[in-house]
C-alpha cells in the first residue's frame, strides 16, 4: 500500500523567516545592551573624554582637542611628576575662564546625551581644569633662579613643554616659593604666561594646591582632532633627578 508523504504541521509552516528575523532581533538587542553597559563601566571605572577649551596647555593641547583620561590614576595607579590631570574644580578656579559651548540642536543634544553614556561627552568639561603636575605632597616648589628655571626639591628642572613668550626665559612671570601641603598637588599649565593655575589662585578655598581627591585621571592621549593625536608624556627625564621631600 502506497502512502503518500507526510504533510509538514501547519503550525510550522511559513515560520523560518519569521523566526530568524526574530533571533537576530533580540541578538541585536543583546549587543547593543552588552555594549553599552561595557561602555559605562569603562567610563565609570577606566576612561573618560575631555575637551579642552582654553589655551593654558599650549602647545602641549590645542583649543577644541579631546584628550583621553586613565581614570585609574590616582585611585590604583600613583601620581607623578609631570603627569597631565585632569581635576574637578577646587572653588573658584574656573571664574572667568571659557567654557564648552551647549549643543546648538536637539539632536546634537540627542547625541550628546549618547556620548555621555559611552564617556565621550563633554557635557562636564566646564566644571574641570587641565594642568600639568609639578609638585607632589611634601615638595618644595620655587621659581625662578638665575637662568629663568624652576626648581623642585633643591635641583632646578628643564622643562621642555613650556611655552615661552619672546623675548622672556624665565618659566614663569611670577616668582613663587612652596611647599605642597598633604594630600595636595602644585600644577602649572604649560602655557605659563597664560594660564590661570596653582600661582593665581592662593586666594580660593584650595590655596592654590589641588586637593587629590578631586583628580579625575591622567590625560594620555590627544584623541581629536585625528591631526593632533599624540600621546601626552610625563617627561621623566626633567623630573629624573628631583630628590624625594626633605631629601
Amino acid at each position: 500500500m502506497v502512502q503518500s508523504p507526510p504533510r509538514e504541521a501547519p503550525e510550522r509552516r511559513g515560520r523560518g523567516p519569521a523566526r530568524g528575523a526574530a533571533g537576530f532581533l533580540r541578538d541585536l538587542i543583546v549587543i547593543v545592551v552588552v555594549a553599552v553597559l561595557a561602555s559605562f563601566l569603562i567610563k565609570t571605572f577606566l576612561i573618560r573624554s575631555f575637551y579642552i577649551p582654553s589655551v593654558s596647555m599650549q602647545n602641549t593641547l590645542q583649543v577644541s582637542d579631546r584628550i583621553l583620561v586613565n581614570e585609574l590614576v590616582p585611585g590604583l595607579i600613583p601620581l607623578q611628576r609631570g603627569d597631565v590631570v585632569v581635576f574637578k574644580d577646587p572653588g573658584g578656579w574656573l571664574e572667568g575662564d571659557p567654557t564648552v559651548p551647549p549643543p546648538s540642536t536637539p539632536i546634537a543634544a540627542a547625541a550628546d546625551w549618547v556620548l555621555s553614556l559611552v564617556g565621550l561627552s563633554t557635557q562636564d568639561a566646564n566644571d574641570h581644569l587641565v594642568k600639568r603636575v609639578i609638585g607632589l605632597p611634601g615638595d618644595h616648589v620655587t621659581c625662578c633662579n638665575a637662568l629663568g628655571q624652576m626648581s623642585v626639591n633643591g635641583t632646578p628642572i628643564d622643562e621642555p613643554y613650556v611655552l615661552l613668550q619672546p623675548g622672556t626665559r624665565a618659566v614663569s612671570g611670577t616668582s613663587f616659593d612652596v611647599t605642597v601641603p598633604k594630600g595636595r598637588l602644585w600644577v602649572m599649565g604649560d602655557n605659563r604666561y597664560d594660564s590661570k593655575d596653582s600661582r593665581y589662585n592662593g586666594d580660593t578655598p584650595s590655596k592654590g594646591f589641588v586637593p587629590i581627591k578631586d583628580v579625575v585621571g591622567r590625560a594620555f592621549v590627544v584623541s581629536w582632532p585625528i591631526g593632533h593625536w599624540s600621546w601626552l608624556s610625563d617627561y621623566p627625564s626633567t623630573f629624573a633627578g628631583v630628590r624625594a621631600p626633605g631629601g
